[in-house]
């Protein structure tokens, strides 16, 4: 089953209840997805937890769940009686979360290179990456 936030006409959040990856976690990975696109930038309002719960129909805990890890990450801030909004420096944030994976991802191609896959294999797929 799959869920959506709607923002306008543009599908926000789609959550795969099928995935291994906890609701909370699909949630968080979505947000800073579209912090690095662009899609939600510094000041945007995120929807309300209630909102969201119903529209994806997932339990209201779930959501405040991922909205205290975002929060804890420092990509959302919370306003008393006014929500929960985009941080100015969610992009910075996201970015250099990601620039820590790059140890992750040296390790993976250490792994590929024992296990035989050639460095043009490897080389094809960054060069699809970045076009």
């Amino acid at each position: 089953m799959k869920g959506k936030y709607m923002k306008g006409r543009q599908r926000m959040f789609i959550i795969d209840a099928m995935s291994r990856t906890p609701v909370y976690e699909q949630l968080i990975e979505q947000v800073e997805t579209m912090v690095l696109t662009g899609v939600m930038k510094a000041g945007d309002k995120m929807p309300s937890v209630r909102s969201l719960s119903g529209e994806l129909s997932i339990n209201p805990n779930t959501i405040q769940k991922a909205y205290a890890e975002l929060d804890r990450k420092g990509l959302i801030a919370s306003v008393p009686g006014k929500g929960s909004f985009i941080s100015e420096n969610a992009m910075d944030i996201v970015g250099n979360d990601k620039r820590e994976q790059a140890a992750d991802l040296k390790d993976i191609i250490g792994e590929m290179k024992l296990a035989g896959v050639a460095k043009q294999e490897i080389m094809k797929i960054i060069e699809e990456v970045y076009g």
